[in-house]
This record gives C-alpha cells, sequence and structure tokens, in this order.
C-alpha cells in the first residue's frame, strides 16, 4: 500500500486555492497584524519607549562618566582639571599676550571669573557634539546585539556631560567666590540656562550621532569645526570689543556672532555669575534666543535621529 501526502509534490495534487492568494504582502501583513522586523515605530511610540528606558539611559551615562577617567591616577579629578588647564592656556595667550582682557565688563579684574565661565560652558556643548559622532559607530556591538530606542546613546552623552558639568561647578564657583562674586539672585538664572543648554545639547548630539553612523571621518572633522565655532563665539574675549575696536566689523556681524546658540548660553551664565556683568551686555531677546535654539534643535534633532531609526547598525 503506497503513502499519499495530499497537497505534496510527489502525488502532483495540488492543494486547494487560498483567499490569501490574492493578498499583496502588505494586505496580508495588515490581516494577520505583522509588522516588519526592526522597522521604525510612530514618533508618539518611539517617546513612550525612551521613556520607559529612563533609568537605562540614566545608568548608562553613570557608566560612561565613570569609566572615562578610569585608567588615569587622578581618576574623577580630570573632569576638573582639564578645562582648568585650557582655561589657564587661553589666559596666557588670549588674555596676557593678546590684550584679551580688555573690554571685560566689569573690568580686567573680571577677566578669569568670565574666562574659566565661558571655557566650562563651551565644553558642555563641545564634548556633547564630539562625543555625539561616535554615539552610534562606537556601539556597533551594543545596537546589533539588543533591541532598543537607539536615541538612547546619544541622550546618554548630553545626560553624562551635563553631569560631568555640574561636578565642575563646585570648582567654578569657589572661583567665583574668590573673586569676590558671592551667591545672590541672578544665580537662580543657571537653571533655565542649563536646561536650554542642556535640550540644544541632546539635539546636537543626536543630530551628530545620525551623521556619524554613515560618515565615520566626520569624528575627525569635527574637532576642527568645534575650535572655529569656539573662537567665534567669545570663549577668551568679549566678541563686541574685540570685533568693534580691532576688526571694526558692522553691527549686524557682531549681532549674528552674539546670536550663535554657544554665545547666547555663555552671555547668560555670565550674566548669573558675575556681579558686574551688564543686562546691556547681553544680546537683543537673550531668553527668546535661548529657548528657541533648545526648541528648535531639540526637537528637530529627534526628528530627524528618528527618522532613520531602523537603519542604525545594519549595513
Amino acid at each position: 500500500m503506497s503513502e499519499t501526502t495530499h497537497g505534496d509534490a510527489t502525488t502532483g495534487v495540488k492543494p486547494p486555492p487560498s483567499p490569501d492568494d490574492r493578498l499583496s504582502p502588505a494586505e496580508l501583513a495588515d490581516k494577520y497584524g505583522l509588522s516588519v522586523s526592526g522597522a521604525r515605530p510612530s514618533l508618539p511610540g518611539y517617546t513612550r519607549q525612551l521613556w520607559a528606558r529612563r533609568h537605562f539611559i540614566l545608568a548608562f551615562s553613570r557608566a560612561k562618566l565613570t569609566a572615562q577617567y578610569s585608567q588615569a591616577k587622578l581618576g574623577q579629578i580630570w573632569q576638573v582639571v582639564t578645562p582648568l588647564l585650557n582655561a589657564a592656556v587661553y589666559y596666557f595667550i588670549f588674555g596676557l599676550l593678546m590684550g584679551g582682557r580688555n573690554g571685560t565688563p566689569g573690568g580686567k579684574e573680571n577677566y578669569i571669573p568670565f574666562l574659566v565661565t565661558g571655557v566650562f560652558v563651551f565644553t558642555f556643548t563641545q564634548t556633547s557634539v564630539l562625543n555625539g559622532v561616535r554615539a552610534i559607530s562606537g556601539n556597533l556591538g551594543l545596537v546589533r546585539a539588543l533591541h532598543f530606542p537607539r536615541a538612547s546613546l546619544p541622550i546618554s552623552i548630553a545626560l553624562q556631560q551635563l553631569q560631568q558639568l555640574l561636578f565642575s561647578m563646585i570648582v567654578l564657583v569657589a572661583i567665583l567666590v574668590g573673586f569676590g562674586h558671592f551667591p545672590d539672585w541672578r544665580w537662580l538664572i543657571v537653571f533655565p540656562a542649563l536646561t536650554c543648554q542642556f535640550v540644544f545639547n541632546t539635539g546636537m548630539a543626536l543630530i551628530m550621532a545620525r551623521m556619524g553612523s554613515k560618515t565615520p571621518d566626520l569624528a575627525q572633522l569635527m574637532p576642527f569645526v568645534m575650535r572655529t565655532w569656539m573662537y567665534a563665539s567669545g570663549v577668551m574675549f568679549f566678541l563686541p570689543y574685540q570685533l568693534s575696536k580691532r576688526v571694526g566689523a558692522d553691527q549686524w556681524i557682531i549681532d549674528l556672532l552674539q546670536w550663535n546658540p554657544a554665545s547666547v548660553y555663555m552671555d547668560l551664565m555670565r550674566f548669573a555669575f558675575i556681579d558686574e556683568y551688564p543686562g546691556s551686555a547681553l544680546p537683543p531677546h537673550v531668553w527668546a534666543l535661548a529657548v528657541g535654539w533648545a526648541l528648535v534643535v531639540g526637537i528637530g534633532g529627534f526628528v530627524f535621529f528618528w527618522k532613520a531609526e531602523e537603519r542604525y547598525g545594519r549595513g
């Protein structure tokens, strides 16, 4: 007695037609609730996924911060020593040799608080951008091994740099007090200013993470871009004075440079910390600029990164 297999090629009997044969792949997936593996979720759904992993983002940022100087004998002290050494070099070159102290609001005696505040605040943005470039490309093993919203990585980098800045603030406050700038109501400005800068930095990290995931050479180019940005933002000198007295620049050029986000956040922090820093030294509509930059870059960077979510770690 021979075996008979229904619908088998050995018998030559064709299986009965199925209603699903007439459906396209998209219609078939919709009928049975199927979805593409690794497909990009909706923007609200993606936001909910990130919120659900907030504890992972915080823990990851702390781990990266701890490991950053784990091989150095001074350990976490380098978080403060590095920007202070940069400030010392800038003071010697720009303050003493190039006369950058001239025009400092409140006089030359305020140059060191002015300089150190600028260096700390700009470093916050600089490191967020530079590390953001490698957020995906530097964590490919994690990206390919686990399923999680990839925006967790650049967000954790911005959070890591915020924690590092807050740690450095202890030294900054000591310097300010040493130069006679004691806490008053203006120091409360620090909180909204840092919040705006953090949102801006997070957006920049997200933008750079997507760009760096496809263009690894961007990591080699960005230090030069950031150095140019630093010189154009008035980290080492008071921009309006130096441009008007030494270059003779038109007012619209001065305004344009003062409106750049790095300069806006530095000006707000200097106004908060330095007693003699006048409101007239701030660019017009400074709070509108601070909030505007944060919202445009923060939200825009998040959407820009989300649009390529399904492509990270592939290829």
